[in-house]
C-alpha cells in the first residue's frame, strides 16, 4: 500500500508523517472536547453543555451552583482523567517501539508497579508528606524498575520475549511487596493505598491537576521529538546505527521518557492498566505504525479513553462509583487476549 507522506522541514524540526494525521488528530480532538463535556455535564446535578461552556469561560457567574460543581468537583477529575490517559499511551507506545513486542505495555512489565511501590510506601509510611512527594516517589520506582529492565534485557541478547518474561517477574516481586506494605500499615492509610490502587479519578483536584501538568510539559515535547529515533530502533540496532542513530543514547531518553509518564500517572490515578496497550494499537489502525504521527494519536485516544472509562464508572451503577481502572481492566482483558489469539494465529 502506498503511503503518502507530508513532509514539514525547518532549521530546528524535519517532521515526516501520514497525511491521514492531521485529519484524524483534528477528529480525535472534537472527540476529546464532546467526552470531556459529557463527563462534566453528567451527574446527580445534570448541567447542560451550554452551561458548561460558559461557566468555564466565566461568562456564567449568577449560578453558584455550577461554578462550585464544574470547578471544584468534575473539570479537575475529568482533566486529570485526560492527561492521565494521554501519559499512559505515549508510554505504552513507546515500549511497545522500543521492544517490537505489540503485548509490552507498562502495566505488564513492572513499570506500573514499580511506581505503586514506590508510591504506596510513602502513602502507608509517610501519610501526612507533601503532594508532590507521591510523583517523585512514583517516578524514582518506575525509573528504577526500568533501570533492571535495561540491565537485564539489552545488556545480554535482547528479544522481545525477553523483555515481556523479565518485566512480569520485576512485576510479581513489586506486588509482593506492595502487598507487604498494605498488610502491615496503618490501618487508615491502608484504605487511601487500596482505594488509589484500584485506578481512580475520584476526588482529584486542582492540585493534582497542577502536579502532574509540568510532567507532561516536559516530557511529551521530548516523546514528540525522539518519534524519528523510535522509527529507527524499532528496525534493530544494526540498521538504527547504520542511520546514524546513537542506539543507547536515545534508547535511554526513552526508557526515561516512558518511566516518567508513568510515574507521574500511576501517582496521580493509581494503577490505570490497560490504556498502554488499547491506545497505540488503535492509533496504529488509524495512522499507521510512523511514530511522528501514531505518538500524538496515541495519545489523543488513550485520553479519551480514560475519560470515558471514568463517565461509564460514575453512570453504569449509579450512585455507586466504579473507579475507571477497572472499567479499563473489564475493557482491556478481552483486547488482550484477542491480540494473543492474533498473534499466535500469524506464528503458526
Amino acid at each position: 500500500m502506498k503511503v503518502d507522506w507530508l513532509v514539514i522541514r525547518s532549521q530546528t524540526i524535519s517532521l515526516r508523517i501520514d497525511r491521514r494525521v492531521p485529519p484524524i488528530l483534528l477528529s480525535l480532538a472534537v472527540v476529546v472536547v464532546v467526552a470531556m463535556v459529557m463527563n462534566v455535564g453528567w451527574g446527580e446535578y445534570p448541567i447542560s453543555p451550554l452551561d458548561i461552556l460558559k461557566t468555564v469561560l466565566g461568562l456564567d457567574t449568577d449560578n453558584p451552583d455550577h461554578i462550585f460543581v464544574i470547578h471544584n468537583l468534575r473539570l479537575p477529575r475529568t482533566l486529570v482523567a485526560f492527561m492521565v490517559g494521554v501519559a499512559l499511551a505515549i508510554s505504552g507506545t513507546i515500549f511497545q517501539g522500543l521492544t517490537g513486542n505489540p503485548l509490552a505495555d507498562p502495566a505488564f512489565i513492572g513499570i506500573n508497579s514499580g511506581a505503586s511501590l514506590a508510591a504506596v510506601t510513602v502513602i502507608v509510611l509517610f501519610p501526612s508528606a507533601p503532594i508532590y512527594t507521591l510523583p517523585l516517589s512514583a517516578f524514582a520506582g518506575a525509573l528504577l524498575m526500568g533501570g533492571l529492565i535495561y540491565w537485564l534485557v539489552w545488556n545480554n541478547a535482547s528479544s522481545p520475549l525477553l523483555f515481556i518474561l523479565i518485566g512480569i517477574g520485576l512485576d510479581a516481586i513489586a506486588d509482593a511487596f506492595t502487598s507487604l506494605m498494605i498488610t502491615f500499615g496503618d490501618i487508615y492509610s491502608v484504605t487511601d493505598a487500596l482505594v488509589w490502587l484500584a485506578g481512580s479519578v475520584y476526588g482529584r483536584t486542582w492540585k493534582q491537576v497542577f502536579s502532574l501538568v509540568p510532567w507532561l510539559i516536559l516530557f511529551v515535547p521530548m516523546a514528540l521529538t525522539l518519534a524519528r529515533h523510535l522509527n529507527a530502533l524499532n528496525l534493530g540496532d544494526d540498521v538504527a546505527k547504520g542511520l546514524g542513530t546513537r542506539v543507547e543514547w536515545q534508547r535511554g531518553l526513552l526508557i526515561l521518557v516512558g518511566v516518567a509518564l508513568v510515574g507521574a500517572s500511576v501517582a496521580t490515578a493509581g494503577n490505570i492498566s490497560f490504556i498502554g496497550l488499547i491506545a497505540p494499537h488503535i492509533g496504529k489502525q488509524l495512522v499507521g505504525p510512523n511514530h511522528e504521527g501514531l505518538i500524538p494519536t496515541s495519545a489523543l485516544l488513550g485520553g479519551i479513553i480514560v475519560v470515558i472509562a471514568d463517565l461509564l464508572g460514575r453512570s453504569l451503577f449509579a450512585p455507586i462509583e466504579i473507579p475507571c481502572g477497572v472499567v479499563t481492566a473489564a475493557i482491556g482483558a478481552p483486547y488482550f487476549l484477542y491480540l494473543l489469539i492474533s498473534n499466535r494465529k500469524k506464528s503458526t
